[in-house]
C-alpha cells in the first residue's frame, strides 16, 4: 500500500467510525460568546478559559505594551538571544507564586512534558503513569526510552504493586493533577507517599489545576497542602486559567538548571514572545483574586445540581472541577448530540477515542466564571432536548 493509499484508507476509516476530526472556525470571540465563520452566534461551553481572563482588557493592554517594548517575536531560543527581562521576571514571579525555587518557561505544555520527562529518565530507568494521563505525558514516557508502565486510573494500590515489582534505575511517577477529560483530581498525597517509599520522584501536570484550585489559585499541590518535597516536578500551562499561552516547569534550582542543559524542546525552540510574557505577568496578578474562583465554583455546583434534576441518572460523570463530562458511549451518538447542541446555539465538544478509552465517548462541558446562570439553564434545557431527539 502506497503512502497515498494508506492516507486515504485511514481517512475513510475515521469517517466510517465517527472518529473524523475537523476544526471549527471562529470569526469573533467575546468571553463565552462566539461568532462562527458562517455568522451564527453560540455560547461556548468548550473552552479551558476557566476564569474568563483570555479577554480581560488589562491583559490585552499589557500585551500591547509588551509589543511596543519588545516587538511581536523573540527572535531566537532562550539560550541564544531570545530570553528577555520579561521572560526572566515571569519565571521568578511564577516560582514565587508556587513556592518553588525556580521556574522555566516552555512554548507549550506538550513541549514542557516531552522535554522534562525525556531529560529525567532514559534507558535503564522506569516511568509509571496513570492510564488516563494526557497524551503529551504518555508520548514523553514512550519516547524517553525508559521502561514505561501505565497503572490503573487513580489506583494507588496498583501503582504500589508495580513499583514493588522491580527496582533497577531511577523511578519517575507521572500524573495529571486534574484529568483533562474526566475532571477528577489525582490523589497527590497517596502518590507522594508511594514515591517516598520507593525513593521515586513525582511529577504532576497541573495544567487544569493551577489558577482554579487551592488558595489564590496556587493549584493542586496547594489544594492538598503539599510542598516541593512531596511533588518535586510541577508543570503548568498558561493557556487555560491564565488566559494567555505557553507553559512552565517549576522545581528546585538544580532541577531547572538540569532542564536548561538537557530539555531539547527548551534548547532548540524559539522562545515565546516577550510581549506574551508581559501579558502573563498581568494575568498572574489578576488570577490571585479569589472572587472569580468563587463564581466558578458556584457555577459548577449549580450545573451539577441542575443536571441531577433534569438529566438521566449516572450520565454526568463525577467531577468537582470545571470539566463536567457527560458520558455517552457511542461515537456517532456523541457527535449527533454535539451537532444538535450547536444547532441550538451551544458549542459543546464531542470527545472520542483515542482521546478517551473505547466505548466512553462523551460530551465535554467546561464551565467558566463568566457563564451566567441563565446560560447554564438554557444549556441544560438544550441537553435534555438533544437526549430526547437522539436516544
Amino acid at each position: 500500500m502506497s503512502f497515498r493509499e494508506r492516507i486515504r484508507h485511514e481517512l475513510t476509516g475515521r469517517r466510517e467510525s465517527a472518529m473524523y476530526r475537523q476544526p471549527l472556525t471562529v470569526r469573533a470571540l467575546d468571553g463565552v460568546n462566539l461568532t462562527l465563520k458562517d455568522g451564527r452566534q453560540v455560547i461556548g461551553f468548550a473552552s479551558n478559559d476557566y476564569l474568563g481572563l483570555a479577554g480581560h482588557p488589562d491583559i490585552a493592554a499589557a500585551f500591547k505594551r509588551g509589543i511596543d517594548t519588545w516587538g511581536s517575536g523573540s527572535g531566537a531560543a532562550h539560550l541564544v538571544s531570545g530570553h528577555s527581562a520579561a521572560h526572566q521576571a515571569l519565571e521568578e514571579e511564577l516560582a514565587d507564586f508556587l513556592g518553588r525555587e525556580r521556574a522555566l518557561l516552555f512554548s507549550t505544555g506538550y513541549m514542557a512534558n516531552l522535554g522534562t520527562i525525556a531529560a529525567l529518565v532514559g534507558q535503564g530507568d522506569r516511568v509509571f503513569q496513570d492510564r488516563l494521563n494526557h497524551a503529551s505525558l504518555l508520548d514523553a514516557g514512550l519516547l524517553s526510552g525508559a521502561r514505561h508502565q501505565r497503572y490503573a486510573h487513580a489506583d494507588s494500590d496498583d501503582l504500589a504493586r508495580r513499583l514493588s515489582a522491580t527496582t533497577e534505575g531511577e523511578t519517575l511517577i507521572v500524573t495529571d493533577a486534574v484529568f483533562s477529560m474526566d475532571g477528577d483530581i489525582a490523589s497527590l498525597p497517596k502518590l507522594a507517599a508511594s514515591a517516598k517509599r520507593h525513593q521515586a520522584w513525582l511529577m504532576a501536570d497541573d495544567a487544569h489545576g493551577i489558577g482554579v484550585l487551592g488558595p489564590q489559585g496556587r493549584g493542586s499541590c496547594a489544594h492538598f497542602g503539599l510542598s516541593a518535597e512531596h511533588v518535586p516536578v510541577l508543570m503548568g500551562t498558561l493557556g487555560k486559567a491564565f488566559g494567555t499561552a505557553g507553559a512552565f516547569v517549576a522545581g528546585d534550582a538544580d532541577l531547572i538548571e538540569y532542564l536548561i542543559q538537557r530539555a531539547r524542546p527548551y534548547i532548540y525552540t524559539t522562545a515565546m514572545p516577550a510581549a506574551l510574557a508581559e501579558a502573563t505577568r498581568t494575568s498572574l496578578t489578576l488570577l490571585q483574586d479569589d472572587a472569580r474562583r468563587q463564581i466558578l465554583n458556584e457555577n459548577i455546583a449549580y450545573f451539577r445540581s441542575a443536571c441531577a434534576q433534569r438529566l438521566p441518572s449516572g450520565m454526568l460523570m463525577k467531577s468537582p472541577t470545571a470539566i463536567q463530562p457527560l458520558l455517552i458511549g457511542d461515537n456517532a451518538r456523541a457527535l449527533a448530540l454535539s451537532a444538535h447542541l450547536l444547532g441550538s446555539g451551544f458549542l459543546v465538544t464531542a470527545i472520542r477515542p483515542p482521546t478517551v478509552p473505547e466505548g466512553t465517548a462523551r460530551l465535554r462541558i467546561t464551565l467558566s466564571a463568566t457563564h451566567q446562570r441563565a446560560q447554564i439553564d438554557r444549556l441544560i434545557d438544550a441537553l435534555a432536548g438533544a437526549l430526547k431527539s437522539n436516544p
